[in-house]
This record gives C-alpha cells, sequence and structure tokens, in this order.
C-alpha cells in the first residue's frame, strides 16, 4: 500500500513538474533561438570533448555522469538544452554555452547511437 502511495506521489510531482517546465522551456529564448539553428556534429563533438567527456567518458560511455549512447531517444532537443544548461542533476554543473555552440553540442548528441 505505501509502495502504491508513493508510485502515485511520484507520478503527481512528475505531472506537475511537466506543467510548468514544458511552457518555460518554449517561451526560453535562448532555446528558440538554439532550436532555429543547424548544428555541426564535429564542432558538437570538440565542444563534448572539451567540457563533457571528463564526466560522460571520451566516447560518451559514461562514467560519473551518464552513458549518452541513445540519449536523444531518451530526450527532445528541448529538454537536452534544459539538462545542459540548468545543471539540474547534481553533479552536472550548469554550461550556456552560445546557440550556435548548443545546436552543435545536439548535432553530436544525435550522432550517438
Amino acid at each position: 500500500m505505501i509502495s502504491a502511495l508513493m508510485l502515485v506521489a511520484a507520478v503527481c510531482v512528475a505531472v506537475v513538474a511537466l506543467l510548468v517546465l514544458l511552457p518555460a522551456a518554449r517561451s526560453d529564448p535562448y532555446t528558440r533561438s538554439t532550436l532555429q539553428l543547424s548544428g555541426s556534429g564535429e564542432r558538437g563533438e570538440q565542444l563534448f570533448l572539451i567540457n563533457c567527456a571528463g564526466c560522460h567518458g571520451i566516447a560518451a560511455q559514461g562514467l560519473v555522469g551518464p552513458n549518452l549512447h541513445g540519449v536523444n531517444s531518451r530526450k527532445n532537443n528541448r529538454q537536452l538544452i534544459q539538462q545542459v544548461v540548468s545543471g539540474r542533476t547534481p553533479p552536472m554543473p550548469r554550461f550556456q554555452p552560445e546557440p550556435q555552440a548548443m545546436a552543435d553540442l545536439l548535432a553530436y548528441l544525435h550522432t550517438l547511437t
């Protein structure tokens, strides 16, 4: 019974978070401008190696941070941007590159299968 109540509470929290966070992400000028750009996977890989590989591994296989292979099937581009810029899941730091650099990073993440 307690497990069921905890599950219901977790679902409620998730629904409220989605209702609050998704509209904010849609209206965020940084996210909107990033999504309007075409990214370069090659430049994104360079950005990843400099800023992300220390935690996610050189091949994005996961170390301190999670394995990022297939991340674009688990999160959409808006969610990926918000994850990167918010640092919501410690120990990930906040990181807000210029919109073109973020578009490049997204392009690279889409190459990780």
